[in-house]
């Protein structure tokens, strides 16, 4: 049995295996990110604060070392900002709070080998926390160094949240009774790890007890409901054992079949071979029941009072509706790592590198696919439920911080208004986070006695959500009949840290261009 469950995880998650030969993160330089300040005031703004109130401003935000000590909408006290160590002169610029990443990986040798390149995509897009889940598989990798680290603000990079994958980290091989998972549960409390990522791989029986014991011990849970467990555990199922998070589509659309217990596979299907595994998901968009059906509706409702959240993850699939777009993306040639860009090719033994003879007729299955799955995201969140925004990066042509922002676009595609895409993006996933460990979360929203967390942008994104990118918005200028860059964000500020978006990117750039140096491109 012990067999049979590291198989499945092994096909879920790529390998639950030490991966050797990653680079330690550098400490972070003097010229890397300046303060915290006795006090920071960021002056005369536009605030979007996050709770899914309308913008205002101006307004003038005043950090007091790691916290904001008050937002004020009349302009700060003159005796404060004459008394201010530093300054931001935002005037005409937006300002939000930092974005949360609820799903993220970080590297690996073969395709980003020092973890800071991600960490600097991140920032330099405005992301100050992300949940990792996990950053690292194996044991004996730096999760929680890193977050320790992080935390003093010894490195450049978020705010970290280690979740550990189920059965990962310690020698105790995969826990295949109950009283096992409960073990391996206390274990990862003790070592340091925030919560639990599941893909499904267990019996009902021992998810049903480590989704428990984490619950008891403040640790959150999140799931890929892979295809190998499905049959015996879906969204549903999931959900009503005790589960905090669904993650990608994974367990949905099987909760909703029309006919049948189980998908319908072509009978040579594998799963192993991944053009299988992600080609035949889109026909489960022809297996549901309809949308709006009684039965669907049933399902929605009941997702939404349980409390689950659900992170979608809608762009880390996207390649699959159009992968001549997914390569050509127009920051890979300067901000993707050579390296990395060699991991999205087509290949049989990486993962998520399915598309070996990706057709037009493979991507209008996709595009089909995607109709239910973001109606359902937005019917879910139209009846109350929590949408959080997570990106998956480093797999199928998303690169870290590039892939975050396009998840936001991709959520207003499915149909949550702009403001609901910030929400999705600051409070909710906030309390996603926070919210299992029982305490009103200290990020998410712009208020006095939050920590300092936040983007600082020309552009409104509201109106454009691609001014976010870290390579900006291209527009014509009617008056002079020329193409111009705007947008980006100008400063990412995280516990009071003031950080030059434009100077991580560049440091970014320099690692690529190093890399191909090295590689005699």
């Amino acid at each position: 049995m012990r067999a049979l469950l590291a198989a499945c995880t092994l096909a879920c998650s790529t390998a639950l295996a030490a991966q050797p030969g990653m680079e330690p993160v550098p400490d972070r330089a003097a010229s890397e990110g300046e303060g915290p300040y006795t006090t920071l005031v960021v002056r005369g703004a536009t605030m979007i604060d996050g709770t899914g109130a309308p913008p205002m401003g101006p307004v003038d935000i005043v950090v007091e070392g790691d916290r904001i000590a008050g937002v004020h909408l009349t302009g700060a006290p003159q005796e404060v900002l004459d008394g201010a160590s530093r300054t931001i002169d935002a005037s005409g610029m937006y300002v939000l709070p930092g974005f949360v990443d609820v799903h993220g990986h970080n590297g690996d040798p073969a395709k980003a080998p020092q973890p800071s390149y991600g960490y600097k995509l991140w920032l330099a897009h405005g992301v100050t926390t992300v949940r990792g889940v996990s950053f690292y598989f194996g044991p004996d990798q730096p999760d929680i160094s890193d977050a320790a680290r992080s935390e003093a603000n010894t490195i450049v990079a978020p705010r970290l949240i280690p979740y550990a994958a189920f059965g990962d980290k310690w020698d105790g091989g995969t826990p295949d009774t109950p009283e096992e998972a409960r073990a391996w549960v206390r274990w990862i409390k003790q070592a340091g790890f925030h919560g639990v990522k599941f893909f499904n791989s267990e019996t009902p029986e021992v998810l049903g007890a480590a989704l428990d014991e984490a619950d008891r011990l403040g640790l959150g849970t999140v799931a890929h409901l892979a295809q190998v467990g499905v049959a015996q555990v879906n969204a549903r199922k999931a959900v009503g054992l005790g589960l905090d998070g669904v993650t990608h589509f994974y367990g949905h659309f099987e909760s909703l079949l029309k006919d049948g217990t189980v998908p319908q596979y072509p009978a040579g299907y594998n799963y192993l071979d991944e053009q299988d595994r992600f080609g035949e998901v889109a026909s489960l968009a022809d297996q549901i029941v309809a949308p709006g059906s009684e039965k669907w509706d049933e399902y929605v409702d009941f997702l939404v009072e349980s409390g689950v959240t659900l992170s979608p993850t809608f762009n880390i699939y996207v390649a699959s509706r159009d992968v001549m777009r997914a390569r050509t993306l127009e920051w890979h040639d300067k901000y993707t790592l050579p390296s990395l860009m060699n991991f999205y090719e087509p290949s049989l033994t990486n993962h998520g590198s399915y598309y070996h003879d990706w057709t037009t007729e493979d991507e209008v299955a996709w595009r089909h696919f995607y109709r239910p799955w973001m109606r359902l995201t937005n019917e879910f969140k139209n009846q109350g439920g929590r949408v959080s925004a997570g990106s998956d990066p480093g797999y199928i042509y998303q690169t870290w911080g590039f892939a975050y922002i396009a998840e936001l676009e991709m959520l207003r595609e499915a149909g949550l208004s702009p403001l609901e895409v910030i929400q999705a993006a600051t409070i909710n996933g906030a309390r996603e986070i926070y919210e299992p460990k029982g305490v009103e979360p200290p990020i998410g929203s712009i208020r006095a006695g939050k920590l300092a967390d936040l983007v600082i942008v020309p552009e409104n994104p509201l109106d454009n959500l691609k001014v976010l990118y870290g390579t900006g918005h291209k527009r014509l200028n009617r008056e002079t009949n020329q193409i111009e860059t705007v947008g980006g964000v100008r400063w990412t500020v995280k516990d009071g840290i003031v950080y030059d978006a434009p100077a991580l990117l560049e440091s970014v750039a320099r690692m690529v261009e190093e890399q191909r140096a090295a590689q005699g491109q």
